[in-house]
């Protein structure tokens, strides 16, 4: 009689966990599509940036107030946007920012009629602010579609969709603002604009309504109440210092990117048409979905460690020769920065998470907030290429991929900091 009771309660275990999976597996897909949205739209900025500065007649330190207000929306949104998830859930700040990304889209149309700097970049803060709220929900939930010890190789997957939208964006972005451009520089209109941001708002309200639809399965862990949960983030070093890393690679790859298609129409790298160089921007963000696919099958075998620390090394030696050289040599390295870029974002985030439990939603926030580094990163590179020179302003990103050897060395292993730990140190010194 006991092995026939044992036998269903048995069989329904694996029938609850078959379901479990593919209901997990179902979530990924549909949150793809959440990844390759925020890639394109984060990945027209390097369109926009150029386009805006010569409509307007702008330095390089003011075009970069694009990036600047775009990513200054993670500093002021990413609190409010945890807040948000924990009482509507992952679901509900997913529905919410892509609500929030369409208006935001739907103001460029105000702004290119007044042909107003100050509205364009203030379509982009609203417009970011939605991205932010995604970011905050979309992240945490792909790390606990799973084992906490697969989190770094999904997250990258995820990671690569929104790599394939910024490497489409460039060509899409090139084709709607360049595509009247010839070899000279054809006079910038801001009626451009119009058509590529309507008809990204009207993208970003029809996944609106399919992902409030959805039956997305819901996660309790993050929410439940654990001992964890009463002890300080500071107590973490590995987050902190995660959220110093992921400060620095925002940045780093959003001032490289930003600064491209400058870099190619210099008469001494490239010196050739924005049109062109648009697309070449789309090898950048390619080279990093390529690295992300790889890396994704890469890392079930590779420590996430290891693979952090030898893309940030490589990232930092292309820079250099890019740095150093002209011509095709100075573009080939600075695009393939973007290969090694691939798997940094996910593997630091990733990282930084583990073993929070209890506090995985308020580090996924304060993580959040650290890519505010896209807004202040790229503005720092653009005071030294107005007074130094493009060429020399690439030490700003360097310097960054060197923290990110960094914490994938030492940062990422850091022990938490306990009262246990205290107490044992005050012993000890007594």
């Amino acid at each position: 009689m006991q092995n026939t009771l044992s036998k269903p309660d048995e069989n329904g275990s694996h029938s609850e966990q078959y379901s479990r999976e593919n209901s997990y597996r179902s979530a990924l897909m549909s949150l793809t599509v959440l990844f390759f949205m925020w890639g394109f739209i984060t990945s027209l900025n390097d369109i926009l940036i150029p386009y805006l500065k010569a409509l307007f007649d702008l330095t390089y330190t003011q075009a970069m107030l694009v990036q600047f207000c775009f990513f200054g929306a993670y500093f002021v949104v990413s609190i409010p946007a945890g807040y948000l998830c924990k009482k509507l859930g992952y679901q509900g700040g997913i529905v919410t920012g892509l609500a929030i990304a369409a208006v935001g889209g739907l103001m460029f149309y105000p702004a290119a009629s007044e042909i107003s700097y100050a509205l364009f970049l203030t379509a982009l803060f609203v417009l970011a602010s939605g991205i932010t709220i995604l970011q905050v929900a979309a992240n945490p939930y792909v790390t606990a579609l799973g084992s906490e010890v697969t989190a770094s190789g999904r997250l990258t997957m995820t990671q690569a969709f929104n790599s394939l939208g910024t490497t489409i964006a460039p060509f899409f972005g090139g084709l709607l603002l360049f595509g009247a451009a010839s070899s000279e520089l054809a006079i910038p209109s801001s009626q451009a604009v119009k058509l590529p941001y309507l008809l990204l708002a009207s993208a970003l309200l029809l996944l609106s309504f399919i992902f409030f639809k959805l039956q997305l399965p819901s996660i309790r862990a993050h929410s439940q109440v654990q001992s964890e949960a009463s002890r300080p983030i500071i107590s973490h070093p590995k987050l902190i210092l995660g959220a110093v890393g992921i400060f620095l690679y925002v940045g780093a790859e959003v001032s490289i990117g930003s600064f491209l298609i400058n870099f190619f129409i210099d008469p001494r790298i490239g010196g050739m048409s924005e049109r062109v160089a648009a697309n070449l921007i789309a090898y950048y963000w390619g080279g990093a979905m390529l690295g992300r696919f790889l890396g994704a099958s890469v890392m079930q075998f590779v420590p996430a460690r290891v693979c952090l620390v030898a893309c940030s090394v490589m990232a930092m030696l292309l820079i250099f020769c890019s740095m150093q050289l002209s011509g095709q040599l100075a573009i080939y390295s600075i695009l393939a920065v973007g290969f090694f870029n691939s798997i940094m974002f996910p593997t630091i985030f990733s990282l930084a998470l583990s073993g929070l439990k209890g506090l995985t939603g308020q580090g996924s926030g304060l993580l959040c907030l650290a890519i505010v580094g896209g807004a202040i990163v790229p503005m720092l590179q653009g005071m030294i290429a107005d007074k130094f020179g493009l060429q020399p302003s690439f030490w700003v990103p360097l310097l960054c991929y060197l923290f990110i050897a960094f914490y994938g060395l030492k940062g990422a292993i850091m022990p938490s900091w306990t009262r246990s730990n205290t107490h044992n140190s005050t012993q000890d010194h007594s």
